[in-house]
């Protein structure tokens, strides 16, 4: 919490000291792991202004191997593998009420490439519901 506090200018030293008294302390690597993301989630929120490039180059981190990075990259596929679908589905049984599309973009990475699948199946809205009922 530490981090929080510091002026700007201290912050990144404070960071670095952390990493490194983290890897040294905490021989398990599930834990040294969390303490270390969780550094490296205040050092992002804290410095906005900053691509992620330069917080990764500000504490000898790569973020792209951080849990909080993961999760919004996988979000991210998540959401646009959905907006494709429902677009795939418009062009091939016509427009998806609300309904169906929250719950298209409800369903993870998984089923969302199964239901790509079988959309290609598809000869109307039947389908889709059906498909959707069984998973």
């Amino acid at each position: 919490m530490v981090l929080t506090t510091l002026e700007e200018e201290q912050a990144p030293e404070e960071a670095r000291a952390l990493l490194v008294r983290t890897q040294q302390e905490i021989p398990e690597p599930e834990a040294s792991r969390a303490i270390i993301e969780m550094i490296a989630t205040i050092m992002v929120y804290r410095f906005t202004n900053l691509s992620r490039q330069e917080v990764d180059a500000m504490l000898g981190l790569q973020l792209s191997d951080t849990r909080v990075y993961r999760e919004a990259k996988e979000e991210g596929r998540q959401e646009g593998e959905s907006a494709l679908i429902l677009r795939l589905l418009k062009r091939r049984i016509g427009s998806v009420d609300e309904a169906l599309a929250a719950r298209i973009q409800g369903l993870d990475i998984q089923q969302l490439e199964a239901l790509g699948d079988a959309l290609l199946d598809f000869t109307e809205l039947n389908d889709l519901v059906l498909w959707l009922n069984r998973h």
